[in-house]
Formats: C-alpha cells, structure tokens, sequence
C-alpha cells in the first residue's frame, strides 16, 4: 500500500520529505527531551532569542524548562568525534513568548545541524541543503545569504564605536537608511563611513553582481576575507546548479555575538515571513568546545501551514497592497501616488467601500485604522504601507523601513504642568497611550515609573492629578499650551515611513523598488 503524501497537511508532508533529503545526506537524527535543566538556559540566555523561558519544578527539586532553543542543546551535548565533524537534524518543539499575542507559543522546527571541523565543503553543503528544503515545498522561494564577517569589518575600518554596533545593525537589518544616517552622525562618523555603511543596502541580488559591487568596499583583511567566503560558496553552488534561487543581500545581518560568518534567511512565495533562519556560530560552539566551529539553520514549520493559498499564475502580473491610513495622511500619500501613475478609477473618498484597485496600475489600495497599518504589513495581508514613526515603534513590527517620506512631522515629548519638578526619589506616574515608547525611553534612563495607559485626552491625566507627567506627540503644542502644560522633553521626531514586508520585498522587489523610487522623487522636491 502507497502512502499518499497529499493527504498531508503542508508541514506533515514536508517534515517527512525532509527527513528522507538529511538522512540520504549522511546526518543523523538528534533527539531531545521536552525538558532541559534551567541552569543551561541562564547560563548561556546570551545565545537565545529571549530571556523569558517557561520553568517548574520537578519532583525532585530540580528546576526544569521547557526547551526554548535547539541548537544550544545540540551544541552542548552531541556526540562530536575528535578532528570530526557531527552531522544531526532535528524534528522538535520549542517554547518562545510571541510579542504579537503576549503568550508562549509552540513553534514546531526542522533543522540540522554540523558542530565540529566545518570547512567549505561542508558549508556549502548546508547551503545545499538549505535550498533543497525550500524546494520540496513546491513553491517559489528565496534563500538569502550574507556574511556577518563583511559588516563587522565594515565597522572596525569605519572606526564604529561598540557601544552603537547593535542600534547600527538594526538600522542595516531594516534597510533603514534615514536612521542609520541619523545614528553615524550622533557618533561622529565620517560621511564616507556613513556612505559605506548606507550602501550595504543596495548590495543585493545575483551573487556575480553582489560580490563585484561589493569588491571596492573591502577596507580591510576581515571585509576581503568574508567575500572570499562567499565567492567560494557560491561557485561551489553554481557549478551544482543551485544558485537560480539564490540571492546575496550583504544587508542580511543578524546578532553579531551568536553569528561569525555566514548568515541564512528563506522565504516561500505566499508567506509573510522567512520559514528558514541559520548561519555560521561559533561562539556557541566554543563554550562547550575549544575551536569548534558550527553552521546550521531551522525550517519553522508552522508557518507552512499557509500553504494552502493559491500562488499567482505565471506570467500574472504583481500587484501591489498599500495599506494607507484612514485620515489626511493617507489622502496626502495616495494624492501623491495617483499623480504618479498609481492613481484609481474609483475615488476611495466618494465610496464606502475600503479596498480600491487598478490592475492596469498593478495596485490596490486597503483602507486601515492608522494603528493597524504596520500590522497588515507585517503579517503580509499588505505588501507595503504609510504609518507614522510614533506608530511604527509602538507596534515592534518586524517590517523593512525603507523611507521617511517627510510628511505629517510632529515629535515624541514629555510634558507636564508648567511648575512641575520631577522628584527622582518618587516613582513617576506617566499617562501615555504610546505604552512601549514610554517604557523604553525611561528604562534608557534607568527611571522608576507608572505607566498608567489612556486612549485619548491624554492632557487630561496631569490636570486631575492622575498623571504627574504624560508621554504624547505634540506638533504645535496649542493644546498643551490651553492647559497650562508644557513640553519638558523632546526625544523622537516623528514622520510618516515607508514600510514594506519581508517577504513581499523578495518577490515583489522591483515593482516595490519602482513605487519607493516615484515615492522619493515627489516628497524630495
């Protein structure tokens, strides 16, 4: 009797397709237990995604975790002959909290593993094996490849101090150039530093075009080495036939204390966000094993479970999903675009209607709750969108940031009653609706707050005595002004992004990059 693979559900049918692909590839299958002594997880939480790990106590006094990371794991405890290399995959479960929903949530992986003597060959023979997973799936896709060698090297011939490299890799991560620009000038920069560092960007693409782009960059022996590596890789991958998908993007960074070389990231056609994540990690390797290298990566099954929507034809034309903001921001913005080709026959002003579209334009428009407008984008419902800064930060959406368009400029304060005199010895009491932004600006400082959440007349809470201060945008200060209350601080400017999802940049890219490029010529004038 044939097992009809069909039957299946996506990541059911994948995970089984893949563990024949690790096993035909010589490694073998890496067991866990569902629990892991919490000691390991607080010893080494450096290398996880998150220092919140769900503990008990077991019934012998242990304290006990339910495993939120894999690798750390595999790491520690594989069986790794000497001068060998371990070969594992991994079918398992791990337990991270979702900033989207506040809770723990089970993430299903499928990944391996090569901790030991990792040379070329077994590099690219990760990559491979990277890139047939994808490939099994059935859909189009992308795998993404970097370097982490090339920016740290960047930053040291830049002369970047360590205290700014993480705000630094943010900005690269997000294509965020107006910040990044923003944050080499605070630290003193040069503009031929900020130059370089702005142009990781737009090395991106074919692996031929990337790397002979990027040649002239490479200040110093640790830049020329990281494309060395990527010359090598690719080569090998060419000559296997595996490099149609392939796409080299040197702005494919990630946390500079887990990863040392190569960087992974893949993406499915129809899904908003990379199913694939790996690299090169040493570091990790080396806490439990002296000159141990480890390269690998994670198939997050669970986001195969949107598998079941339709992929666009061949040969169908892209179209575009803005998700504008309800208000005169979002007037403004489609105001600007319909002047450049982007316009619909039907006014979205004159009807009820909140989806309008011109397929001859290869766009559609969704009318969203300002608020909403990151969330549409980040969860692929919009491929790109408009929304304030002061919105963008509250969200923590996990978006790219690829322009300031300049328009509807206000600023992030605190303010409070004019004869108010904050007393650092009391907690502060501070009414905002913008609860993130309060928190991390005042967590910067190291101050002791209350934050007491409010959804409008935010004014309000000092006058009654609720509040002693509030966190609010503030554009020309009349309101405060009325109120007897002033601005005391002023610490983020605001303005409408540009904002784009993950995904949709692979597969859209140039249809997005020919939108941003009209998009910049008319709020630049």
């Amino acid at each position: 009797m044939e097992l009809d693979l069909n039957i299946l559900r996506p990541q059911e049918r994948v995970s089984l397709q893949l563990r024949l692909l690790y096993e035909r590839a010589g490694f073998r299958q890496y067991h866990m237990s569902r629990f892991e002594e919490y000691g390991l997880y607080r010893k080494y939480s450096r290398f996880l995604s998150s220092d919140q790990i769900i503990t008990f106590t077991d019934l012998d006094g242990r304290l006990l975790a339910l495993k939120p990371d894999v690798t750390l794991s595999i790491a520690k405890n594989a069986p790794v002959e000497e001068g060998g290399c371990g070969q594992f995959y991994y079918l398992e479960n791990v337990y991270r909290p979702s900033q989207e929903s506040h809770t723990f949530q089970e993430i299903s992986q499928m990944g391996l593993e090569c901790i030991g003597a990792v040379d070329d060959q077994i590099t690219a023979q990760t990559v491979s094996l990277a890139i047939r997973s994808l490939a099994l799936t059935g859909r189009d896709y992308v795998l993404e490849v970097s370097h982490m060698g090339f920016v740290t090297g960047l930053f040291d011939a830049v002369g970047a101090p360590e205290a700014i490299r993480s705000r630094l890799l943010t900005c690269i991560r997000d294509k965020n150039r107006h910040e990044l620009q923003k944050c080499a000038a605070e630290v003193g920069l040069s503009r031929q530093g900020t130059d370089a560092l702005c142009l990781l960007s737009s090395l991106s693409g074919s692996w031929e075009a990337v790397l002979q782009a990027a040649e002239p960059l490479a200040l110093n022996a640790a830049m020329g080495t990281a494309l060395n590596d990527l010359r090598t890789l690719c080569q090998t991958l060419e000559a296997q036939g595996e490099t149609e998908n392939l796409k080299l993007d040197l702005s494919l960074v990630n946390d500079m204390g887990y990863y040392n070389g190569l960087v992974l990231q893949g993406f499915l056609a129809g899904l908003p966000r990379a199913v694939l994540r790996g690299g090169r990690y040493d570091p990790l390797a080396e806490q439990f094993r002296p000159g141990t290298r480890a390269i690998g990566y994670a198939l997050y099954l669970d986001e195969l479970a949107r598998m079941g929507q339709e992929e666009p034809a061949d040969g169908e034309r892209a179209v575009l999903n803005i998700a504008l903001p309800k208000g005169r921001l979002g007037d403004k913005v489609y105001d600007l675009l319909a002047g450049v080709g982007y316009g619909c026959p039907e006014n979205y002003n004159d009807t009820r209607k909140l989806v309008v579209e011109n397929p001859a334009a290869g766009i559609r428009y969704f009318l969203v709750k300002p608020s909403d407008v990151p969330i549409y984008v980040e969860h692929g419902a919009a491929d790109i969108g408009i929304v304030g800064k002061d919105i963008l930060t509250e969200s923590g959406a996990d978006v790219y940031d690829l322009l300031d368009t300049g328009l509807g400029q206000c600023r992030m304060c605190v303010a409070g009653p004019r004869d108010f005199v904050d007393d650092p010895g009391s907690t502060l009491r501070v009414a905002t609706k913008f609860v993130n932004i309060a928190k991390n600006y005042y967590a910067s400082q190291g101050r002791d707050i209350d934050i007491i959440k409010l959804n409008g007349s935010i004014e309000l809470a000092p006058i009654l005595g609720l509040s002693d201060v509030i966190v609010d945008i503030v554009e020309t200060g009349t309101t405060l002004r009325e109120n007897n209350l002033e601005v005391l601080t002023e610490f983020m400017p605001i303005s409408a992004r540009f904002i784009a999802n993950r995904a949709s940049y692979q597969f859209k890219h140039r249809e997005i990059e020919t939108l941003l490029n009209k998009l910049t010529e008319v709020t630049e004038q």
